[in-house]
Formats: C-alpha cells, sequence, structure tokens
C-alpha cells in the first residue's frame, strides 16, 4: 500500500513538472527553430553554440533577451539578410514557463 501512494505522489509530481521539460519539440512549438538550429547557425546561432557562451548565471539575463529581443536588451544582432542586420525579435508570447524551460535546455547543452 505505502509503495502504490509514493508511485502515486511520483507520478502526479512528473505531471505537474512536465512543462519544466525542454527540448526541440518545444523550441518548435514556440518558434524558435524558424531562426535557430540546435547544432549549426541558421539566421541565428546554434542553441548549441549560445550554450557554450553563457554560463548557468546567466540564466535571467537569457530569459530577458528572449522574452524581450535582442534590441531591447543590447543583444548581438545576427548575420545580414539583405544588406541588413537582424535583431532577435521579442518572443512576448511564448509562455514564461516556457522560455525558462528553453533556456535552461540550452545552458545545459541543448542536446
Amino acid at each position: 500500500m505505502k509503495s502504490v501512494i509514493v508511485s502515486a505522489l511520483i507520478a502526479c509530481g512528473l505531471v505537474v513538472s512536465a512543462p519544466a521539460f525542454a527540448n526541440k519539440d518545444l523550441a518548435t512549438k514556440s518558434g524558435c527553430m524558424a531562426c535557430h538550429k540546435v547544432d549549426a547557425k541558421l539566421v541565428g546561432p546554434a542553441f548549441q553554440d549560445v550554450g557554450k557562451k553563457y554560463k548557468a548565471s546567466d540564466e535571467a539575463k537569457l530569459i530577458d533577451r528572449v522574452t524581450k529581443g535582442t534590441a531591447a536588451t543590447g543583444g548581438q544582432v545576427w548575420k545580414e539578410i539583405n544588406g541588413g542586420a537582424v535583431p532577435m525579435p521579442p518572443n512576448a508570447s511564448v509562455k514564461p514557463d516556457d522560455v525558462k524551460a528553453l533556456v535552461k535546455w540550452i545552458l545545459a547543452g541543448a542536446k
């Protein structure tokens, strides 16, 4: 009986924490893959390159940058397209918990 209760509590914990898990699917759903790839530069840098550039202590800064965009947060602009540099746009429509999960995934190596 005790093991059934413990199993049920663990299962509930996994269901409640499910949105915190991030991966390529969440990045795709959130629109990130339109400009980024996991392991190669597209318009923006590869997620794995971003993860190498920043430390875990930069999490809040990256969450702010993803939410507000690079133009509003002093971040770098991406490669030139049609003669102009492209800043990362704001992602205000992505849920804050999803942004946090994506940033954690990126900082962990985006694998």
